[in-house]
């Protein structure tokens, strides 16, 4: 089968003395699409930062070497010897993100039924928390890193469930009035700030955390849900688009869809006025 892809053509032209193979077409592919998840889940990342201070000193290595400067090249040779486990240890929570991403894969992860039991435990404690009059909002991470928004928060670390997430609610605590940001099926960190929208009509129209719901999913693909502590309506946002749901089954649909769907956005319903949180 492999040899089947395995003949050569010239390319046109100027470039006719080089030869290319199907194969090297797929490897050039693959490799391109590789580079792009890394980028694509270190997006809004601090290790998008150190990734760019590697390249640099990347950079000044073959720089030393093109010109001979010995003093650089020792330097630098010095540390190919630290390359690898400095790449672990500054890229520790981007490499376990990565490969939990490859977990929840729609292909590769479709045996995986923690997010689902999330999204059950999430719907029940929604319809609790409105039920009781308490505000939430709760974020779903998916493809784009929102470790700058964990990291003002308070880390959990624990399975997502309806008890946990009411304590994290309850008027008065501590990190009642932050968001709650889970991966998969845990609770990475509660208490988060994000950013808030400055768009005029959210502003004018829906309370702090919807405007912060509205903010973060316009950066992000993450998926937010916000429950109104005044109106004690549930509501879910993504890509910008925030929609009022009737009820907690409509909830447990809008988020299993949206959460496995790629581009496909919940339908944006009449907005209402929120005057409150």
């Amino acid at each position: 089968m492999i040899e089947r892809f395995n003949f050569t053509y010239h390319l046109p032209g100027a470039l006719s003395f080089l030869t290319v193979r199907p194969l090297d077409i797929l490897d050039i592919l693959l490799v391109s699409y590789i580079i792009y998840r890394i980028f694509h889940l270190m997006k809004g990342t601090r290790a998008i930062q150190m990734l760019f201070g590697i390249m640099v000193l990347v950079v000044i290595g073959i720089a030393a070497q093109l010109y001979s400067l010995p003093g650089t090249g020792w330097f630098m040779d010095s540390l190919k010897s630290l390359w690898v486990v400095a790449f672990v240890i500054l890229f520790q929570p981007e490499i376990r993100n990565a490969l939990t991403q490859l977990g929840r894969n729609r292909f590769l992860g479709i045996f995986l039924k923690g997010e689902a039991k999330a999204i059950d435990e999430v719907t029940r404690a929604c319809k609790t928390i409105s039920q009781r009059g308490f505000g939430a909002i709760i974020v779903f991470e998916k493809n784009d890193g929102l470790k700058n928004y964990s990291d003002t928060g308070t880390e959990i670390g624990a399975k997502v469930s309806e008890p946990l997430l009411m304590s994290l609610f309850v008027p008065g605590g501590p990190l009642h009035d932050g968001a709650v940001i889970i991966r998969g099926d845990m609770i990475i960190s509660a208490g988060c700030t994000l950013p808030v929208s400055q768009d005029p009509e959210i502003t004018a129209s829906y309370g702090m955390r919807h405007r912060a719901a509205h903010g973060l999913t316009l950066e992000t693909d993450a998926v937010a849900v916000v429950v109104s502590e005044e109106k004690q309506a549930i509501s879910l946002c993504r890509y910008g688009r925030l929609a009022k749901l009737a009820d907690a089954a409509e909830l447990k649909k809008a988020l299993t869809r949206a959460l496995h769907a790629k581009v496909e956005a919940v339908p944006e319903q009449p907005a209402q006025s929120y005057q409150g949180t």
